[in-house]
């Protein structure tokens, strides 16, 4: 199974409160900041929520 990194590139200022969840439930933090999370359907539609603010690569 592949792994996904997840690489938060947009501030969440003016964000609404639900896509902060999102940031937060999948560990990232700052700007620039990085994860490395399982490739499923639950990540990917977490992905979907806030694919505006994020660059996602397959590892």
């Amino acid at each position: 199974m592949a792994n996904l990194e997840i690489t938060l590139k947009r501030s969440l200022i003016g964000r609404p409160q639900n896509q902060h969840q999102v940031v937060k439930s999948l560990g990232l933090r700052k700007t620039n900041s990085s994860v490395v999370r399982p490739d499923n359907d639950a990540v990917r539609g977490a992905i979907k929520k806030i694919a505006h603010l994020v660059d996602v690569k397959e590892v």
